[in-house]
């Protein structure tokens, strides 16, 4: 059985694990005053902690970056073709600076493969963690919890989280599906280096991947009160010929109760992983 068989299996032991351990950083990562704050929501306005923009609150991309990162025109899905429309691909605009994803001539035919394989081979089908960046313009919305230290990301799909180290910045201890997180600022910019990150993620539906020498250098900044603007620099010298830049707008939502609801699809993949293990009627 493969490692991410044994990481999906042991999820329900260690769900009670990441509960205390998520109580505790919420904790610790509370504002430390937030008085416009919306109960449900967390939105507190276009404020400052500790001299920093507040970025608290549910964000969410608008885009269809999470079907391709790169220009792509609408298609349909010659497999699903009993949902007819449903299952259509929308069209896109590349949100990759310069159009196109550097990948080396040997490295496009893993990219092919994986895109042929889809959606199979695809970790969000899976429900495997999705990893950064693909979980920042998934059509999931995620919460940012900031406070005086450390800065918490949560996910709605799989549940998936991050704690950003704004000081005793440290190396991945072991290379996982979110990374590690070393944060600054940088001006009123939020930077984020993401390291440690297994090869097992992608970077959308489309099949472009990346190697676990990959490094992310994210960047948010606040153009107002309910709008980010990310960016995310990749570099992987195993995979790409140079470093390339996504960035895309993120929008707070705004409605009185915005929150996260449960989306733990691991009971939704469990036929696509083990059905053909399972003894048929």
């Amino acid at each position: 059985m493969s490692t991410t068989d044994l990481n999906l299996i042991s999820r329900p032991r260690a769900a009670l694990a990441l509960a205390v351990v998520l109580a505790a950083a919420l904790a610790g990562c509370q504002p430390a005053s937030a008085p416009n704050q919306a109960a449900a929501g967390g939105a507190t306005g276009a404020g400052k902690i500790n001299g920093h923009p507040d970025f608290n609150g549910v964000w969410q991309a608008n885009s269809s970056a999470y079907w391709n990162l790169e220009d792509h025109s609408a298609s349909a899905l010659s497999q699903f073709w009993q949902l007819g429309a449903i299952a259509a691909i929308p069209a896109g605009q590349s949100i990759v600076e310069g159009g196109a994803i550097p990948y080396k001539p040997e490295a496009v035919a893993q990219r092919d493969a994986n895109r042929a394989g889809w959606p199979k081979t695809d970790p969000e089908a899976k429900c495997y963690m999705p990893g950064i960046p693909r979980a920042t313009y998934m059509p999931f919305p995620f919460r940012i919890v900031q406070g005086d230290g450390d800065i918490l990301f949560v996910y709605e799909f799989a549940s998936a989280n991050r704690m950003v180290h704004m000081s005793n910045h440290q190396e991945p201890p072991v290379d996982s599906w979110m990374g590690w997180s070393n944060g600054h600022w940088d001006g009123d910019t939020l930077v984020i280096e993401v390291t440690g990150n297994n090869d097992q993620t992608w970077f959308d539906r489309s099949g472009n991947y990346h190697s676990a020498s990959m490094k992310v250098t994210e960047r948010y900044t606040r153009k107002d009160e309910n709008h980010l603007q990310y960016e995310a620099t990749i570099e992987d010298p195993e995979t790409f010929s140079q470093p390339w830049k996504i960035s895309l707008p993120l929008y707070r939502r705004l409605e009185p109760n915005a929150q996260l609801l449960e989306f733990k699809c691991v009971e939704f993949a469990e036929e696509l992983l083990y059905g053909d293990l399972t003894k048929k009627p």
